[in-house]
Order: C-alpha cells, then sequence, then structure tokens
C-alpha cells in the first residue's frame, strides 16, 4: 500500500501547501489546548522536542496544528509535537485550525499522521488499532481501510500485545524489532521467549538468525500450525481482546481456557475486562 493511499485520509482532513486559507488559522493560547486523548503515541523524545522549541523560538510554527472545540477549550487532532514544543519555547499562542470531528475520526486521523510520519513504535500502533476496534466497534477489514493497510499487516501487528510485557517494553523502546517479536511469538513458552529475547540482546541476532534458533529447540516448544483455522481464530481474538497470551483448547464442544499474567496488576487488569 503506498504512503499516497496512507495519506489520503489525512489530505482530507489537514489543508495542504497553497491550498491552506489563512483566514481558517487562528491564534490559539497553547493554555487552553490539551492534548488527544486518543494520541497512540505514548513517547515523545524530549531531546527532539528541545531542538523543535529551539526552531520555533527562531521561525515559529511554520505549519498550524488541528484542534477540535470543546466547550471553552479545544482538543488537539493533530500536531501535538508541536503544541509541546511550543510550550517548551514559552509561545503564549500558537496557530491552529479548528475542525468539528467525531472520536472516531479524531482518532483515526491522528493513528494515521504518526503512521504516515512514522512516529510509532510497533507496540503504540498496534494499541492504536485495538482503540480502534475496541472502543468504535471496528472490524480488522474496517482499520485497515481507514489507514491504507492490508488486513493482514494489521492481524499481524496486534498479534504483538499478546507478548508479555517485558517483551513488549522491550520492541516500545527498539531494543528488539518486530521480525524478532514475531518469530518468537511462534514459540510456546513465555520463559523460553524472555530467554530468546535476551539473548538475541547479548549476541545481536538477526531476525535470521533467530529463526534458525528456534527451529533447532526441541519440537514442543514451538507452537503447531495444525490448530483447527476457526478454533485459532478465536483464540487470536481471545487475545486480542485480552491483550496477553491465550490458550484455547476445544474438541468436540468441550476444552478449556488458559489465560497468562506476569504481574498483580496483570491480573486484576484481565479480572476487570472480564467483569465488563
Amino acid at each position: 500500500m503506498s504512503r499516497q493511499a496512507l495519506g489520503k485520509g489525512l489530505r482530507s482532513l489537514i489543508p495542504q501547501g497553497e491550498a491552506v486559507n489563512r483566514n481558517q488559522v487562528s491564534q490559539i493560547d497553547v493554555e487552553k489546548i490539551t492534548a488527544n486523548p486518543f494520541q497512540p503515541r505514548r513517547h515523545f523524545d524530549q531531546d527532539k522536542l528541545e531542538e523543535l522549541a529551539e526552531s520555533i523560538r527562531n521561525h515559529g510554527v511554520l505549519e498550524p496544528i488541528i484542534v477540535r472545540r470543546t466547550g471553552d477549550e479545544y482538543q488537539i487532532v493533530v500536531g501535538e509535537r508541536r503544541w509541546r514544543a511550543s510550550q517548551l519555547a514559552g509561545l503564549g499562542t500558537i496557530p491552529a485550525v479548528v475542525k468539528e470531528l467525531s472520536d472516531r475520526e479524531m482518532m483515526e486521523m491522528a493513528l494515521i499522521e504518526n503512521l504516515q510520519r512514522e512516529d510509532l513504535n510497533a507496540i503504540e500502533e498496534a494499541e492504536g488499532y485495538r482503540i480502534l476496534m475496541d472502543e468504535f466497534a471496528m472490524t480488522q477489514e474496517e482499520v485497515a481501510k481507514s489507514v491504507g493497510k492490508k488486513r493482514s499487516s494489521i492481524a499481524n501487528t496486534l498479534r504483538l500485545l499478546t507478548l508479555e510485557p517485558p517483551l513488549k517494553q522491550m520492541v516500545a523502546e527498539g531494543r528488539l524489532s518486530p521480525g524478532h517479536a514475531k518469530v518468537l511469538l511462534s514459540v510456546e513458552s513465555g520463559k523460553l521467549r524472555y530467554a530468546l529475547a535476551q539473548k538475541v540482546l547479548e549476541e545481536d541476532l538477526s531476525v535470521r538468525q533467530l529463526e534458525k534458533l528456534v527451529q533447532q529447540r526441541p519440537k514442543k516448544a514451538v507452537r503447531k500450525d495444525s490448530k483447527d483455522p476457526e478454533v485459532q481464530t478465536v483464540q487470536d481474538e481471545l487475545q486480542r481482546l485480552l491483550g496477553t497470551k491465550v490458550r484455547l483448547f476445544y474438541k468436540r464442544g468441550k476444552g478449556r481456557i488458559e489465560i497468562e499474567y506476569y504481574s498483580d496488576e496483570e491480573l486484576e487488569r484481565i479480572i476487570e475486562l472480564l467483569r465488563g
């Protein structure tokens, strides 16, 4: 899928180049603006924010941010880095275009902007997709269409959320690549996954080297792909809903479900989800 397709929804929201009508741009008090509650990006590099703040001190904010009105205040749709940097730069106001948007449109556009600029790590991207599905009852197909990606790409990214928290942290920090993570997902044992991840970090193993290492492990340690496709689909859906590793054992209408957790807090979170 091309970047042109990915940016289609974003271009319909943000005025482009000479098409910007300066009459649409308002100077809004930075203190009356709040962050996007649906912002998929969780980490903002402080050094880069400082660099952007210095640029803003010297040249001002060259591209207006996009906001929506909420009573007497505003929520950011696009441009949270510029807003944060403007605060660091000591600006009292920031140029902004005000749009009327639903929560779903706001989430979609924030996600598209970050994907287009490649600002999200793989875990943030996956969490963004999960919010669209959970909060707005979107299917994987609808998410794929909204961000201009294939459904299989959405499904593979969502699988990263079934990793144990320490491994998700490694991916979020860029110490493990999504490619490494996908190989680790083929390993059944959580302890073995973690041990292999540590080996990747210590020996700087490539994805191909990790694949070979996994293939050399005892067969029982690697997930078999012979599970009934319908059972696998239900298992994947449970993992997506609960955000953790789930095993579904099914035979002739009977079986059991195993749900993994890795801390008391994780257990409480899962219980709250099950309670609805």
